[in-house]
């Protein structure tokens, strides 16, 4: 009996990218107002926008390494701690080329300070990616079915 590769379904995903972009608002917004000195609303609506770019990104980001994934045989949701590491870097490297221009016209910022807190902020992401998809995995884990099963369930 062979095995198909499941991925997850594209509501799962959208389902990730919300709960993973609001708990980190939760955390980022009132930190950055802070350090920033702006005032939290117009912090917010950076972060908002931020946040809109981001889940877009992140949808398009993670279909993609689910698709290497799948091609290699590989179950999301079982991922390598080291397949998880080199997709964390890769998404919050794709975030920072992103981001950079938005940081240094919006902020007012020199595109040096914007490097310096896009570098703070993706090293404290990087952990939480880590850590949310590690636990989201748990949470809503993806197992692997016999071809023989899914032909059943049509």
């Amino acid at each position: 009996m062979s095995e198909t590769v499941v991925q997850r379904s594209g509501k799962d995903r959208l389902r990730y990218t919300i709960c993973f972009e609001i708990s980190l608002m939760a955390i980022l917004i009132p930190a950055g107002s802070v350090i920033f000195d702006k005032p939290i609303a117009e912090f917010g609506l950076f972060g908002a926008f931020l946040a809109g770019k981001a889940m877009v990104l992140n949808l398009l980001y993670n279909w993609g390494f689910d698709q290497v994934d799948a091609r290699a045989g590989r179950v999301s949701s079982q991922r390598s701690h080291f397949g998880r590491v080199v997709h964390a870097l890769g998404f919050e490297a794709s975030l920072t080329l992103t981001s950079l221009p938005i940081y240094v016209w919006w902020l007012q910022i020199s595109l040096l300070e914007a490097f310096v807190a896009d570098i703070a902020i993706t090293t404290f992401v990087v952990g939480y990616t880590y850590v949310f998809t590690l636990a989201y995995d748990k949470i809503f884990p993806i197992h692997r079915q016999s071809e023989q099963a899914l032909a059943a369930m049509d």
